[in-house]
């Protein structure tokens, strides 16, 4: 069955957090200010209800605040329960054998402070002094692409790709299954899940990279904590402005590094006092919720019904995404040619990919002239590639013992009886008194026959 890759938003994986690391994540007020930000609009507002109260409030006047049809107590329930799940609000007891809604102490004192005003800035601002190097928002860009297309371009085998990303990625890249060893080359090869992670939009990959990342880091032992803080203060930063390294914790500075590889954050030098956030960094925490793709870069394949791919584009990135299920025969400047065939399908479907997953990736990077096409992909293409997939399946290997030398044709009946009622009988051929049982009933079969020789 093909694994399907799943990408949860910012609420949805802190809710599978433990409540220590969350009771020590809401010690920082950009946490804070994250997780009320990304909360339904529901829970918002019950928060808002019982922020100020010095007392929790009786569940069975929280109970009022949903209309008694089952639509209205159904929100009701989801948001009190998303509330409780990421420890926000807790359920206290109350005198009388009661109980009360009330907002956690941390969650609730830092929260105060961000609508009231007061406290410390959690950011550095920049580095003092004017800054020889400043980078614009352009560069800033650049950057970013720059260095997040070195992974996917490492994603999907470009020569040369390999020594452009750190030891740290591809172990991310292998600890979240994206890709896999393969007997006919000696670096790894995009997996099934590695080829849904190039179809998912620009912001979402970066996302789900992350949250790979942190799951790796989680399962070294270290703490979480420095690396989620760092994330939540970068969704709050402007894009295009420097800020210090300063203040900074050995785990947060350390944390930023790897954020420098995978092109979230821009520092000239390791020894710069100055970083600036990139869009991948601003935008990372809204990745989850599945927008639109930040690239902005419109469809560029086209598709022939005599199964040619005319690709406008020069990217190293989106030629090497074709060829792993395309053959290509021309390159032109700006334009590339390829034409899909059964071998280039069969090799495809060799390193895990799936049929309806190339024809989602041609129709999710159709260029705007075949959009107007009904239906989109041609028939005659889609089908065949189905059938090509279909090959694949006429045979199923499984290990077996063969039975012969049957002395008699009453023994081999005994024996392939006996065989079919366990379940374990593969095939068998009583004109010649051959059979063939799966590897796991053979011992059971063997001691029967055993016991019929033997009387």
């Amino acid at each position: 069955m093909e694994a399907k890759l799943t990408c949860r938003d910012l609420l949805t994986y802190l809710q599978e957090l433990p409540a220590a690391v969350l009771s020590n994540l809401y010690q920082h007020s950009a946490a804070c200010l994250a997780v009320f930000r990304e909360l339904p609009e529901l829970s918002r507002q019950y928060i808002m209800r019982v922020l100020f109260l010095e007392q929790p409030l009786p569940l069975n006047m929280v109970s009022t605040w949903a209309k008694p049809n089952p639509e209205s107590q159904s929100a009701h329930q989801k948001a009190l329960s998303i509330l409780q799940n990421l420890r926000v609000s807790e359920v206290l007891p109350l005198a009388g054998g009661q109980q009360g809604m009330s907002t956690s102490p941390v969650f609730k004192t830092n929260l105060k402070v961000l609508i009231c005003g007061g406290g410390t800035s959690w950011v550095v601002p920049g580095h003092v002094g004017e800054d020889k190097h400043t980078r614009d928002m352009e560069f800033l860009e650049t950057y970013a692409d720059k260095q997040w297309e070195a992974i996917l371009n490492f994603l999907v085998g470009v020569k040369h790709s390999a020594s452009e990303v750190s030891q740290e990625i591809v172990q991310v890249l292998q600890h979240a299954g994206l890709v896999c060893s393969s007997d006919q080359s000696q670096h790894p090869v995009i997996s099934n899940l590695g080829f849904q992670f190039l179809l998912m939009d620009r912001s979402a990959q970066v996302w789900y990279f992350i949250l790979q990342y942190l799951a790796m880091i989680q399962a070294r032992g270290l703490d979480l904590i420095p690396c989620l803080h760092c994330i939540f203060q970068l969704s709050f930063m402007v894009l295009g402005k420097d800020y210090s390294t300063e203040g900074m914790t050995p785990p947060q500075f350390e944390f930023m590094q790897n954020l420098r590889q995978f092109g979230l954050v821009y520092q000239r030098k390791r020894s710069s006092k100055r970083y600036y956030p990139t869009k991948l960094a601003i935008n990372l925490v809204a990745g989850g919720r599945g927008n639109e793709d930040s690239s902005g870069k419109r469809g560029y394949i086209v598709l022939e019904t005599n199964y040619r791919v005319v690709a406008y584009t020069d990217s190293q990135l989106q030629i090497a995404t074709l060829a792993l299920f395309c053959q290509l025969q021309y390159r032109f400047p700006n334009m590339v040619v390829g034409i899909i065939t059964r071998e280039s399908i069969h090799q495809a479907l060799m390193n895990g990919l799936t049929g309806e997953q190339i024809l989602s990736f041609l129709r999710i990077h159709a260029h705007p002239q075949m959009k107007k096409n009904r239906p989109l992909i041609p028939p005659t293409v889609s089908d065949q590639i189905r059938l090509w997939e279909r090959e694949r399946d006429r045979l199923e290997f499984g290990e077996g013992v063969l039975y012969s030398d049957f002395y008699s044709a009453r023994d081999f009946e005994t024996v392939e009886t006996y065989a079919k009622d366990l379940g374990v009988l593969l095939w068998s051929n009583t004109a010649k008194r051959l059979m063939v049982v799966t590897s796991g009933g053979h011992d059971e079969v063997r001691r029967f026959w055993r016991r019929q020789k033997s009387s």
